[in-house]
């Protein structure tokens, strides 16, 4: 894939302050963090046309690797999900098949958000298998050995890096950006490129933002939205501290 690098935003909480923030910083899309999150159906069902009325593409990291879970934050008019946990290849098989419409998959049909409330037809159909994004994770070691053939899936849109997870389970401890850490990396991105689609990291450090430039991300997550709150009440914090004791001084 090549184009305009999208910058995003890590969502935790349906705070429509912060996707008004986000949006106003000319960020282009949002992850929000369903499986680790405080996000439940009706807040879900609400927060993303918000979201999406903000000019923003929302992208949803489900709860579990299932059917219901995917199907539901489609329903709601997600732009693609996330899959955390993917285990290999034939995993990644049952799963992803869960958000392509039959022939490419068994994604059940809903009426609603997503049909404009009214009807469908074959166009509408494939336009959905077409640009719904579906991005498995790679975090598991399986995931990794497998990630040529994933990657390759006509159910695989992208594939979202999980670094975090991936080096504990590679045995590596906690994620520490190390060369090890980007060669993990490097195997993923040369799978999506073989198959020309999108890949996405979360970087949160400027080593991380630089590696992403470098080798041509798709999609790159800047910041997590506690992080980033923290920092900001934690900068001004320090500042005023320096007053004080300047003051005393």
């Amino acid at each position: 894939m090549s184009g305009k690098l999208k910058q995003g935003a890590w969502l935790s909480d349906a705070s429509v302050a912060t996707g008004e923030i986000v949006a106003n910083l000319g960020y282009d899309f949002v992850v929000l963090d369903i499986e680790h999150g405080a996000f439940d159906l009706s807040i879900l069902e609400r927060f993303v046309p918000v979201l999406k009325g903000l000019g923003l593409e929302v992208l949803s990291k489900v709860l579990v690797p299932e059917r219901g879970a995917i199907q539901q934050a489609l329903d709601f008019g997600s732009d693609g999900v996330i899959i955390p946990h993917i285990e290999g290849l034939e995993h990644a098989k049952r799963v992803t098949d869960f958000a392509k419409f039959p022939p490419l998959g068994s994604r059940s049909l809903a009426g609603g958000r997503t049909m404009n409330y009214g009807g469908y037809d074959d166009e509408w159909v494939a336009a959905q298998d077409r640009d719904i994004k579906i991005f498995p994770m790679v975090e598991d070691p399986g995931a990794l050995r497998d990630i040529e053939a994933i990657a390759a899936l006509p159910t695989v849109d992208g594939v979202f890096i999980g670094p975090g997870d991936l080096s504990l389970m590679r045995g590596r401890g906690v994620y520490r950006q190390t060369e090890a850490d980007f060669d993990d990396f490097r195997k993923v991105i040369a799978a999506v490129r073989a198959n020309d689609k999108p890949w996405v990291l979360p970087a949160w450090t400027p080593i991380e933002k630089q590696f992403a430039v470098a080798e041509g991300a798709d999609y790159v997550l800047l910041t997590m939205q506690h992080a980033a709150i923290a920092e900001g009440y934690g900068s001004a914090r320090t500042l005023m501290d320096e007053f004080v004791s300047e003051a005393a001084a």
